[in-house]
């Protein structure tokens, strides 16, 4: 590396805090004043109408994922009260013409990690500014992960639930499990029938602080079972990813390349297996994380082909993206796409795609975790201190559409299912999410397949300042987000309030647990034991 590039990024890393502050408060002030028209506001000086305006979405083809119909939906209070051709309403309904675009529902994403306190540093996006972004890009709910504080579920729970006070869409949480004793057990069980959660998160990789060993892991899928909660997984060989690092930083490699080559696929598909197999002898359903490989794809669906309930979910990252960004000669760049699992080399993107379009995988996440570029640059020298997470939040219904949609790869529907629906039938909440059906929440996206857009870090509602979708055009567009029966964003414009998102409950014994007691007792009745044995007089 030459002096000069050295110099300069000695200086990034000294001043990029300065100008990442800055950004950030930049960013929250822009959403603040772009959600002050007609009388709103974001800062709080006079929020938000509480009383809910009855609204009528008017000659759209609406779209749920079983069907798609030429109807109107009429909302009142938050709710959709009808759907059917031809509503009429009197003059004091706010009517949106949808001719020509499709009326869906709203996106969910089902993994992000907002204000998350990771590697030293703390994720730029909290749950006004990540939620705000959200709802730009046409997704109205998301389901965060809490980790226990001190040990404790429950003090991990009240501290995101103070994190969340800031929220301005709907959200859910699912709980990480990093150690185990009986108090983890019993607030497992707190957790699941008083608290709203029906998914716990299992970490088999970032030895040393997160990852959990197979003890932990099969006493966690064993307690899930009887809670009928999701076992989740972030799927890498921890102790060879730890291996590899070092055998990196022998080798002399140091720089945001290293973070691909310690942690290959080989290694994803390892734990993938590994975890599928004893969630298999635990006779419990599992929903593997991140899947960014052909070869823990694989995993899967041998898994599936057996029957056995296992659902792998994919990230916007992997689905578009490949590892090529990593080897930039600037460092800023390559850092920016660091995350783990790694963003694959060209060619597993592709087959997780056709993954996605056959079933195989079954929905779309984006493991939202934004980190400026200062924050990136604390790993400048050691490619194993760039804080792991990339953007993707307010991206991913977009590129979802263009990549599969437009590509001729899936259907309107199937769309529509793997961005929203499925997420809200696994974790339960289907279909008061994820549907627009009579009774569902208003949560509506108006969508023109016709439209474009465009990907610019200077334009998009994220308080990072990096983008790895930057420059990405495509076809397909949300022109307007409602939440709960309040339009947020149209016309380019943000109206959205700290404060005014809820919590949402996930109760458990979701679909997956349906008939896991039949396969137990087919299990023991095929043991014939215990044998029945005469004792000897000898």
């Amino acid at each position: 590396m030459a002096i000069s590039q050295i110099i300069s990024l000695f200086l990034l890393h000294l001043l990029l805090p300065l100008a990442s502050i800055s950004l950030s408060q930049s960013s929250h002030q822009l959403i603040c004043e772009v959600g002050t028209g007609n009388g709103g506001s974001i800062g709080g000086t006079s929020p938000l109408p509480a009383s809910l305006s009855k609204l009528l979405i008017k000659g759209g083809t609406v779209v749920n994922a079983h069907r798609q119909e030429r109807a109107d939906v009429y909302v009142e209070d938050g709710i959709i009260v009808a759907v059917k051709p031809n509503i009429k309403v009197g003059d004091e309904v706010t009517v949106l013409d949808a001719t020509g675009r499709y009326v869906m529902p709203g996106g969910i994403d089902p993994h992000t990690h907002l204000d998350a306190e990771f590697m030293g540093t703390v994720a730029v996006d909290d749950f006004f500014s990540g939620q705000a972004a959200a709802l730009a890009g046409g997704t109205t709910m998301h389901i965060d992960f809490v980790h226990p504080v001190n040990g404790s579920l429950m003090s991990g729970f009240e501290a995101y639930e103070k994190k969340a006070s800031k929220s301005c869409m709907d959200y859910g949480f699912h709980m990480v499990i990093r150690h185990w004793d009986e108090s983890v057990s019993k607030e497992m069980e707190i957790m699941v029938k008083e608290k709203g959660i029906n998914s716990f998160k299992f970490f088999m990789a970032y030895k040393g602080t997160f990852m959990v060993d197979d003890a932990v892991l099969l006493r966690g899928m064993k307690r899930c079972k009887s809670l009928g909660a999701l076992a989740m997984v972030h799927a890498e060989n921890g102790d060879a990813v730890f291996e590899g690092q070092k055998r990196m930083i022998e080798r002399g490699i140091t720089g945001p390349e290293g973070h691909a080559l310690s942690r290959p696929p080989m290694l994803e598909a390892e734990a993938t297996g590994r975890a599928i197999r004893l969630a298999s002898f635990v006779n419990t359903p599992l929903y593997v994380v991140h899947v960014m490989s052909i070869d823990a794809m694989e995993e899967i669906a041998k898994a599936r082909k057996t029957g056995q309930k296992v659902i792998g979910e994919p990230v916007v990252s992997g689905l578009v993206l490949d590892d090529s960004k990593l080897w930039d000669p600037d460092f800023i760049t390559a850092a920016k796409y660091v995350m783990s699992p790694p963003i694959r080399e060209s060619g597993h993107n592709k087959a997780l795609q056709a993954a996605l379009s056959t079933g195989v995988l079954q929905l779309v996440g984006t493991d939202h975790c934004t980190f400026n570029s200062s924050q990136k640059a604390f790993g400048i020298d050691d490619f194993r201190k760039i804080p792991n997470g990339v953007n993707g939040i307010e991206e991913r219904m977009h590129l979802v559409w263009d990549t599969m949609v437009e590509s001729g790869q899936i259907s309107v529907t199937d769309f529509v299912r793997i961005t929203s629906t499925e997420c809200a039938r696994i974790f339960n909440i289907y279909p008061r999410k994820g549907a627009i059906l009579v009774g569902s929440d208003a949560d509506i996206i108006i969508f023109n397949p016709n439209s474009s857009f465009e990907i610019n870090p200077r334009s998009h509602h994220s308080r990072t300042n990096t983008n790895v979708y930057e420059g990405r055009k495509g076809k397909g567009k949300v022109e307007v987000t409602i939440s709960r029966g309040r339009i947020v964003w149209k016309d380019d414009e943000l109206k959205v309030a700290p404060g005014s998102g809820k919590y949402i409950p996930m109760p458990p014994f979701g679909f997956l647990f349906d008939g896991i007691e039949k396969i137990d007792a087919k299990l023991v009745s095929s043991f014939k034991a215990p044998v029945h044995r005469f004792k000897s007089d000898v």
